[in-house]
């Protein structure tokens, strides 16, 4: 049992191996539930030197100036907009987020649901329980020979380029942080702008961080720019698309179908669901695309590797 001052807190799940390797060396509290129970996490850092997160613990100075002897925040995931990285860099705590360990599990759902809003025909059971035959209405559309559009282009995009080629898609790609040159866009369509990338993309899938610039960058605007008949998948961060606007879109067909994994609000409350009743051809998941039990594993094993390296190192200065 860890004492109520332990050496490593964990306030969301964590992959039990990798939770017993850090309880075998350290002092370690795991609470998945301390991330709904804000207000208790301070007093647990008080002699903490590791702190290890997914993304709904918010990391503030605040919360960091209760654990003064903090070494480490370990990230459960790839996004960083819960963690105030600045701050951390001010007082001298790490920030270790497991990159690449989940890349695989949120391709995969990319490439899912694009099979699925195209084809729009895996939501018939309860009209065949019922007796009813809807087998033209229910004629989709092939991915093959149809055009992935990616909005960022770092190392999930490509895993997704990668998959969807195997399918026969053709990449289009915007990311203004990249060379055009730059050898991972060989055979890639390289858009000048978000607008041509929309204006020819069959899918468009987002692939970047929540920041000021990319709040609610797919707004009405940018939808009314998209491709007839295509569809929108959103695994990135919630707050990159208005929501409001493509319920709207939806339901006027604007925009052909959507996947949202990730919100504005998390997690999603009935009140801000409310927005999304009646639209068609639409997928809500609770932020699952990079949980599988294989990527659980890595993202474990990569952040327990990380937190223990860490505090090896602290004690041998």
């Amino acid at each position: 049992m860890p004492s109520s001052n332990p050496d490593i807190v964990i306030t969301e799940f964590m992959d039990r191996a990798a939770v017993d390797r850090l309880s075998a060396a350290h002092d370690t509290l795991y609470d998945p539930g301390l991330v709904d129970r804000p207000k208790a996490i301070p007093a647990l850092l008080r002699l903490a030197r590791a702190l290890v997160v997914r993304n709904r613990t918010r990391v503030t100075d605040d919360l960091l100036a209760a654990g003064s002897g903090l070494r480490i925040v370990g990230r459960l995931g790839v996004g960083l907009d819960n963690i105030d990285v600045a701050a951390c860099q001010a007082r001298s705590v790490a920030v270790a987020p497991a990159a690449g360990a989940n890349d695989v599990s949120v391709a995969e759902y990319v490439i899912a649901m694009a099979l699925h809003l195209l084809r729009g025909a895996y939501g018939s059971n309860d009209a065949m329980i019922t007796g009813a035959w809807p087998r033209t209405a229910l004629i989709g559309r092939e991915v093959a020979g149809k055009t992935m559009g990616l909005v960022g282009y770092g190392a999930i995009a490509r895993q997704v380029a990668s998959r969807a080629r195997a399918l026969g898609m053709a990449i289009a790609a915007f990311d203004p942080y990249l060379d055009p040159g730059d050898p991972a866009l060989r055979g890639v369509r390289c858009c000048r702008d978000l607008t041509e990338l929309l204006a020819v993309a069959d899918v468009v899938s987002l692939h970047v961080p929540l920041t000021g610039g990319t709040r609610k960058l797919i707004n009405g605007e940018a939808m009314a720019s998209m491709r007839p008949g295509a569809v929108l998948i959103n695994a990135a961060r919630g707050g990159v698309v208005d929501e409001a606007a493509l319920a709207d879109a939806l339901r006027r067909g604007q925009v052909a179908g959507a996947a949202l994994d990730v919100f504005e609000t998390e997690p999603l409350s009935a009140e801000a669901a409310a927005v999304f009743e009646g639209c068609p051809n639409l997928v809500l998941t609770p932020h699952i695309a990079g949980l599988t039990d294989e990527s659980n594993d890595r993202v474990g094993t990569v952040i327990a590797d990380a937190v223990l390296a860490a505090l090896a190192e602290e004690s041998t200065v």
